[in-house]
């Protein structure tokens, strides 16, 4: 028996699953019906324990050719987690993996209540632990710091493209995901994977392209190197970023981003293309939203959320810059918004061969 204590005050008793440890985080939720693995091992969840909405998680094991990256996130809940995964790519259970990599967690506890309480009072902190604290200062005090000095890489790394060569970028690693690499190595560009608090002279002196700015996790504002690093590199380059590179993109530009009340997690998340009205739907992972207006007169928003209106897209036309707040490279829709990949391969003046 172990609980999750949110800061609320409310109370979840479970059962333990991975690590046996104590441990503080801010509570969210994903939506996913599959693609556990995907949220295991995506870095943009670090700092967070993660609720799953869907009731049973494990049914197909773990495959490790489909990580996207080390796991980054504190604590998992789930409702059901399955034992005996029947899945000919499976590796091993789902809770040894758990085990393996430090991050505990619970099963058996209602997870449509936590979800409710999430979404009526917004993201908050909770604690999964064997006996219920004192008080929950602890827990309320809690804060996700250095997100991404935390996951991002520690040295360069080349990854070359598949068949002919048809653009050379520079990928800034804020918790980047493999499957960007992947999109676009597949689409005959090679990938130089640059660390988070690589100066933008290095980069551009390595002659790219163009430059991709990466997912990643933690409150925008507080990513103050990149920030000043991409300042001096729009412009320079065609650019792309993705999530966290398009929050960071709005702030050097002198925009202005805000936290969502309960953010946008999971593989079903609709967005309007304002250009076409066309729907797409589109994979998310993030708390903070840009604040479109206070980037009137320096860049375009080009998506919105088709929930709750937020900015999903920016476009920067001098300076040859794109964003987006969803993921082009995950798999929803199935595949609508990989487009924006041949997009930005198109600004290069290559040629997709994808």
């Amino acid at each position: 028996m172990a609980f999750l204590i949110l800061g609320n005050g409310a109370v979840f008793e479970g059962s333990r699953i991975g690590a046996p440890v104590d441990r503080i985080g801010e509570l969210v939720f994903t939506t996913g019906m599959e693609g556990y693995l995907e949220t295991l091992t995506d870095p943009s969840y670090y700092g967070q324990i993660v609720t799953q909405t869907f009731p049973l998680i494990g049914n197909y094991g773990v495959i490790e050719e489909d990580f996207e990256g080390p796991g980054a996130l504190f604590g998992y809940i789930v409702r059901e987690l399955c034992p005996t995964p029947s899945n000919f790519r499976s590796g091993y259970p789902l809770n040894d993996f758990l085990v393996a990599r430090g991050i505990p967690g619970l099963c058996g506890v209602d997870t449509r209540e936590i979800v409710r309480i999430t979404r009526e009072e917004g993201v908050m902190n909770a604690m999964i632990c064997d006996e219920l604290p004192a008080d929950l200062s602890a827990i309320n005090a809690y804060q996700v710091q250095n997100a991404v000095a935390s996951v991002t890489g520690s040295c360069a790394r080349t990854f070359p493209a598949q068949g002919k060569e048809a653009a050379r970028i520079a990928l800034m690693d804020y918790g980047a995901k493999q499957n960007i690499i992947r999109s676009l190595t597949r689409r005959g560009c090679s990938v130089t994977v640059y660390p988070a608090s690589t100066p933008a002279e290095t980069v551009l002196a390595s002659d790219p392209d163009g430059i991709m700015l990466s997912n990643g996790p933690g409150d925008p504002k507080e990513a103050v190197g990149p920030i000043g690093e991409i300042k001096k590199m729009l412009g320079k380059k065609p650019v792309f970023g993705i999530c966290l590179g398009h929050q960071l993109t709005a702030l050097a530009l002198g925009g202005d981003t805000a936290k969502l009340k309960y953010g946008h997690r999971g593989g079903n998340q609709p967005v309007r293309d304002l250009k076409s009205g066309r729907a797409y739907i589109t994979s998310q992972n993030h708390g903070y939203a840009v604040l479109s207006d206070s980037l009137k007169g320096t860049g375009i928003e080009s998506f919105v959320n088709a929930n709750d209106g937020s900015c999903e897209g920016m476009v920067y036309p001098e300076l040859n810059c794109v964003t987006v707040q969803f993921h082009p490279e995950a798999a929803s829709g199935p595949r609508d918004t990989g487009f924006l990949f041949d997009q930005f391969i198109a600004r290069m003046g290559g040629k997709t061969h994808a």
